[in-house]
């Protein structure tokens, strides 16, 4: 039986995926993002915030269905255009979803998650506290190999800009939303060990996204 035929709405990710060898992890194919409803943009401008204080109450798949495409999701099908702009169109930033079950890698275009990683890897995104608690961490990733019209210099200029658009987008669906959500620095050389990525690419920072602490 499929991950797609157990879905159920309020289910949370934990009860769908147990800690399992790398090899038995399976793609996650996410329910359709929910794009109406919400908060009108200008109160969710009023109410976003940095919150570092975190429920380990689990976020259901269908708000990481809709966090995810928020982000950085394709919202023009015929064209694959996304959500967020990037430089020179390259889309060359990636989100990694770290959850205590693993880590995984959004396909904007299969809107689905890919396995990555059979291990919890939450605390090794950051030094605060509060990366261990909140139940889903986003690592931005630049493949800067992508940014082919750029010039080399200014490639991870670019990335950054293009990875501040995806962040607001993912503050503004949390202001919504009543989630908590903050960005943070990460340690380069710690996750760059426990993640398995290609030498051009490039982790640029990472955010928490969970439940407020009640």
């Amino acid at each position: 039986m499929s991950i797609r035929s157990l879905f159920i709405p309020a289910l949370s990710l934990s009860v769908l995926l147990q800690p399992t060898p790398a090899q038995e992890l399976k793609p996650i194919a996410l329910p359709q993002p929910q794009t109406v409803g919400g908060r009108p943009l200008m109160q969710a401008l009023r109410d976003r915030k940095s919150t570092r204080e975190f429920s380990r109450e689990p976020l259901s798949l269908q708000t990481l269905s809709n966090l995810l495409w928020a982000g950085f999701g394709i919202n023009r099908p015929e064209t694959g255009h996304r959500t967020a702009p990037s430089a020179m169109n390259s889309q060359e930033v990636a989100l990694y979803v770290a959850l205590a079950e693993g880590l995984f890698f959004y396909d904007a275009t299969a809107h689905q998650l890919q396995p990555v990683l059979a291990k919890d890897i939450r605390a090794q995104t950051g030094s605060q506290p509060f990366v261990r608690e909140a139940p889903v961490s986003i690592i931005f990733v630049a493949d800067l190999a992508r940014l082919t019209k750029a010039k080399p210099g200014e490639r991870e200029f670019y990335a950054g800009i293009d990875t501040g658009f995806i962040s607001q987008n993912i503050y503004l669906y949390c202001a919504s939303e009543g989630l908590a959500t903050v960005v943070h620095a990460v340690d380069h050389a710690v996750l760059g060990r426990a993640m398995p990525l290609r030498p051009e690419q490039k982790v640029i920072l990472a955010q928490a996204v969970g439940h407020p602490k009640r």
